[in-house]
């Protein structure tokens, strides 16, 4: 590849409820649409090739919004799905402090470090991603590709084309349809923009 376009999903319904969402699929709100929408906008001016997304509704929904304005069709690809959280998806970030304070925090502070016995860990997760991005990086030698996919994928993909330690995922956040960029370049992988949502008009 030559740039990697990297965009969250637009707000979804468990955004507002402030739900853990992992892998349940959930839709977008309104405000999703819109937003999907403003950034669909930002990328009619790059020359993009080709686009992926999560095959979850909130994501693939913002990819379809994206690939209408670009005249692109949306590639579903299950390796770019947000973390599987087991047990968490579907409870609120309030309840699951007061139930699950000690992991809560790790999760915080050293979410590397933590395993639920139902869930994939951090390093699951970008083994998982990483496998989608080689794919799609040997398909497209010397294209501009779009990712559509959520925040913690998409902070493990971040950290494994910068040869980060894992460690660092707790030091990063992503807002709704911010946009990040990678550049391939011959000696390095170049972070040319992170987490930018100049195109949102609110």
């Amino acid at each position: 590849m030559k740039r990697l376009y990297l965009v969250r999903h637009g707000e979804s319904e468990w955004n507002i409820l402030k739900k853990i969402q992992g892998q349940r699929d959930t839709l977008l709100t309104k405000k999703g649409i819109k937003q999907a929408e403003e950034i669909a906008n930002r990328l009619s001016n790059e020359k993009i090739d080709n686009i992926y997304s999560s095959d979850l509704k909130r994501a693939f929904k913002t990819a379809e919004v994206i690939g209408n304005k670009l005249k692109l069709k949306v590639n579903s690809d299950k390796n770019f799905r947000e973390i599987n959280f087991g047990s968490w998806e579907g409870i609120t970030k309030k309840d699951l402090i007061e139930r699950h304070y000690e992991k809560h925090l790790l999760w915080m502070k050293e979410p590397h470090k933590l395993k639920l016995e139902d869930a994939e860990t951090l390093s699951d997760l970008q083994k998982r991603t990483m496998e989608g991005i080689n794919r799609i990086s040997e398909l497209n030698p010397n294209k501009n590709i779009l990712v559509v996919s959520h925040s913690a994928a998409i902070k493990t993909i971040i950290i494994g084309l910068l040869d980060m330690d894992i460690s660092y995922f707790s030091k990063m956040s992503l807002d709704n349809v911010s946009l990040s960029i990678i550049e391939f370049r011959d000696y390095n992988n170049v972070l040319k923009l992170f987490n930018d949502t100049c195109h949102l008009k609110y």
